[in-house]
């Protein structure tokens, strides 16, 4: 069966059940990669806490790790419930990472195949993975689906999003090949969500993933 990386943010991770599940009776073999970003950022200010972005990562001390922890497994959680069954949920910290200066308890997220992910492939699950790291790290939710396709040597990695694809020039890009995509991004065309999944996108497929944002298709 074919391997498919499904990455859904925290905004859309509702309605993702039933994607998943489509593919798993068209017989892909699925992992699944959730955000909670709204959800993080939603708690980090009812408790206070300041928000802040350095290139698509959010800042992370230990009092927003904690947080984010909490809104992860809540989502994590709720993904499981919604699959069903063949879900695993897997809400603690199976990727590898490096820490990235500068940021505190964060993570640049490395290609690999965590055991804990294999197996459940293995025995016809769905692994459902939160981007946590080691250490504790947090590791932005796009770049942690590119390294685990990556590292799994997926047919592809697909990001479930709520918009219809990469929109160039007010038109939604049917391919966009990496090299463009990071030059658009350093020309100011991209802002906010779409940065960090097309570099992710471009990333993973640079290392031999197709990479599919909707309907836009991003190219080595």
């Amino acid at each position: 069966m074919s391997l498919l990386v499904v990455k859904v943010g925290g905004a859309v991770a509702g309605s993702a059940a039933s994607y998943v599940n489509a593919l798993v009776t068209q017989s892909y073999e699925v992992a699944l990669v959730h955000g909670a970003g709204p959800q993080i950022t939603a708690e980090m200010e009812r408790r206070g806490l300041p928000v802040e972005f350095v290139d698509g990562r959010r800042v992370t001390d230990a009092a927003a790790l904690d947080v984010v922890r909490e809104s992860l497994a809540g989502v994590n959680k709720a993904l499981c419930e919604a699959l069903g069954p063949r879900a695993l949920p897997l809400p603690d910290g199976v990727l590898d990472a490096v820490p990235v200066p500068g940021l505190g308890l964060v993570g640049d997220p490395q290609p690999s195949a965590p055991a804990a992910v294999v197996d459940a492939l293995a025995a016809g699950l769905v692994p459902v993975v939160a981007p946590l790291a080691r250490g504790p790290l947090n590791v932005n939710g796009d770049e942690a689906a590119a390294a685990l396709a990556v590292g799994l040597g997926a047919e592809r990695l697909v990001f479930v999003t709520d918009v219809p694809g990469v929109l160039v020039e007010g038109v939604v890009a049917a391919e966009l090949p990496a090299d463009e995509a990071e030059r658009l991004i350093g020309d100011g065309a991209f802002t906010d969500g779409i940065v960090p999944k097309l570099l992710a996108a471009a990333r993973a497929a640079r290392l031999g993933v197709a990479a599919e944002i909707g309907e836009t298709v991003v190219t080595a």
